[in-house]
C-alpha cells in the first residue's frame, strides 16, 4: 500500500513523451502565423482539441462555441470576482463573429472586471484586446470561423486573468553568471487542479528565452519514434508470455474503456503500460479536456514563438532506465499502478480493514498530488522542498526503480546548466526539468549555487 505514493515520484522526476502541439504538426491549411503563440493557451485549457489542425478555418459549430463558453465561464469563476450587479440587456449569441464575441462578453459580464459596463460588448472586449480593429472592419455579421472564436476565447480569458494578476506562477528559480541568466522551473509532468492560465510573468519568461531546454527534445519526432519503439515487443513475444494471466486479463479490461484493443495493449512491455496508468491516475475533474502537461505547454509556447529547443537526455536515455527494470519488478510495477488507475475498483475482493487501509493510500496519493500542485501554482518552493522527499529516498531507498530515476540525472542537469552559464555573456535561458530534479542536496539548485552561482527564487509578481 506504501509503495502506491512512492512510484507517483517518478512524475517528479521523469519527462512526458507524449508528442507536443506545435507548429511543425500537419495541417489541412497551415495556420496564420500570428496564431501559433495563441494556440499553445487554447488548446492547453480545453478551448479546442485535435481538431484545431485541421477544421480552424471552418466555421465554429454551435457545440464547439458552448464548450468554449464553458471553458471560460469556468476560469473566470476560479478568480472568485465580486458578482456584477448591473443588468445588461439581452445580447444576440449565434455563431456570427458578432454572436461569439456577444457570447463570451456574458460569461465575463457576470462579474465586476474593470470597466466591464464601460460601453457596448464589442467596444469592452476591443478595449481588452480580445478583437482588433473597430467598425466594418470587425465583420460583425460574418460566420465566425473556429480559428477566430478559440483566439476571443483565449484572447479574453487571458486577459482578465493579467487584469487580477492572476495564473500559475510554477516552481521558478533563476540562476545568474558571467553576465547570463538561465531561468530553472521545475515541472509536475501533468495537468491538474486547474493548472492553467499560467501567470503572464511565466508566459513571457517561457517566450522571451533564447534557448528553451527539457528533459527531452519534445520536437524529435525520431527520438519519440525510437522511444516507441522501445516500449513494445520486437521478439516474437506479446505482454502475455511476460506477466501472469490473471494481470494480463486485467489490464485488458482496464485498457479497453480508453479505446485499446486487446490486440494492442498486448504489444507493450509492462513499464511502458505501468507509466500509462500513473498518467492517467494523475488527472481528475481538474484537468482539462486535454489534458497537456505543462512541460510539453511550455515546449510548444517556446515552439511556437520560433524559440529553439533541445533536450538535456534523450529518449533512448529515459528508455533504458525502464528498460533495464527486471522482469519481476516490472510485473509488480504494472501491479501497482493498475492499482492506482482503478481506485477502490481494485479492491473488490480484499478484507474491510485492507480496504480501509488501500482508500487511506489512494487518498494519501492524491492528498500530496493536489499539494505539489498547489505549490507549483503558488510558487511555493519552500513547501514543495519539505513535501517532496527526495533526499530521504536516496539515502533509504532500495527500490530498483527509484534508485535509477536518481542516479546520474541531476549531474547531468547541473552539468549542462553550468555549460549554458559558462558561455560568453549575455544569454537568457530557460530550462524545465522534473521539480525532483530541482530541489534536494543533489539538486540543479543546490548544485549550481555549489558552483559560485546565485541562484534564487524568482520574486511572484
Amino acid at each position: 500500500m506504501k509503495r502506491l505514493l512512492t512510484l507517483l515520484l517518478a512524475f517528479g522526476l521523469l519527462g512526458g513523451v507524449t508528442p507536443v502541439f506545435a507548429a511543425e504538426e500537419s495541417q489541412a491549411a497551415p495556420l496564420p502565423d500570428w496564431a501559433w503563440n495563441e494556440m499553445a493557451d487554447a488548446y492547453a485549457m480545453g478551448l479546442v482539441g485535435d481538431e484545431i489542425n485541421t477544421d480552424h478555418s471552418k466555421p465554429v459549430t454551435q457545440e464547439q462555441l458552448d464548450k468554449m463558453t464553458q471553458v471560460a465561464a469556468d476560469k473566470l469563476a476560479l478568480l472568485n470576482m465580486p458578482a456584477n450587479t448591473v443588468q445588461g440587456n439581452g445580447l444576440v449569441i449565434d455563431t456570427t463573429r458578432g454572436g461569439v464575441l456577444n457570447a463570451l462578453y456574458q460569461e465575463a459580464a457576470a462579474y465586476a472586471f474593470d470597466n466591464v459596463n464601460a460601453g457596448p460588448p464589442v467596444d469592452v472586449l476591443r478595449d481588452w484586446g480580445v478583437v482588433h480593429g473597430d467598425g466594418d472592419s470587425l465583420a460583425l455579421d460574418r460566420p465566425c470561423t473556429l480559428l477566430e472564436a478559440a483566439s476571443f476565447a483565449n484572447r479574453m480569458i487571458l486577459a482578465l486573468y493579467d487584469g487580477q494578476n492572476a495564473g500559475s506562477l510554477g516552481l521558478l528559480w533563476k540562476a545568474e553568471g558571467n553576465g547570463n541568466t538561465l531561468y530553472l522551473l521545475g515541472s509536475i509532468h501533468t495537468d491538474r487542479n486547474n493548472l492553467y492560465p499560467f501567470h503572464k510573468q511565466l508566459r513571457d519568461i517561457i517566450t522571451s528565452a533564447e534557448l528553451a531546454a527539457f528533459e527531452l527534445d519534445f520536437n524529435s519526432q525520431e527520438g519519440i519514434d525510437e522511444f516507441t519503439a522501445m516500449q513494445t515487443y520486437s521478439d516474437g513475444t506479446t505482454l502475455k508470455d511476460h506477466i501472469s494471466a490473471e494481470l494480463y486479463q486485467e489490464v485488458v479490461e482496464a485498457l479497453a474503456p480508453v479505446g485499446m484493443p486487446e490486440e494492442q495493449v498486448a504489444q507493450f512491455k509492462p513499464w511502458a503500460l505501468a507509466n500509462s496508468f500513473t498518467a492517467l491516475s494523475m488527472l481528475d475533474e481538474t484537468s482539462s479536456d486535454n489534458a497537456m502537461a505543462l512541460d510539453l505547454y511550455v515546449n510548444a509556447k517556446a515552439t511556437n514563438a520560433d524559440v529553439p529547443v533541445e533536450g538535456v537526455e534523450t529518449y533512448a536515455f529515459q528508455g533504458r532506465i525502464f528498460d533495464g527494470l527486471s522482469d519481476e519488478y516490472q510485473e509488480n510495477y504494472l501491479t501497482m499502478t493498475l492499482a492506482m488507475f482503478l481506485g477502490m475498483d481494485a479492491a473488490e475482493d480484499l478484507s474491510e480493514e485492507e480496504k480501509a487501509e488501500y482508500e487511506a493510500a489512494l487518498k494519501e496519493q492524491d492528498d500530496a498530488i493536489d499539494r505539489w500542485m498547489d505549490q507549483w501554482k503558488t510558487r511555493d518552493t519552500e513547501a514543495f522542498a519539505n513535501d517532496y522527499p527526495k533526499d530521504v529516498i536516496q539515502s533509504n531507498t532500495t527500490d530498483e526503480l527509484n534508485s535509477k530515476l536518481f542516479e546520474g540525472r541531476d549531474p547531468n542537469m547541473i552539468a549542462w546548466a553550468d555549460r549554458y552559464l559558462k558561455q560568453e555573456g549575455g544569454h537568457t535561458g530557460l530550462m524545465t526539468v522534473g521539480a525532483g530534479h530541482m530541489i534536494g542536496k543533489t539538486g540543479v539548485v543546490q548544485g549550481l549555487k555549489d558552483l559560485g552561482y546565485t541562484v534564487e527564487v524568482v520574486p511572484a509578481p
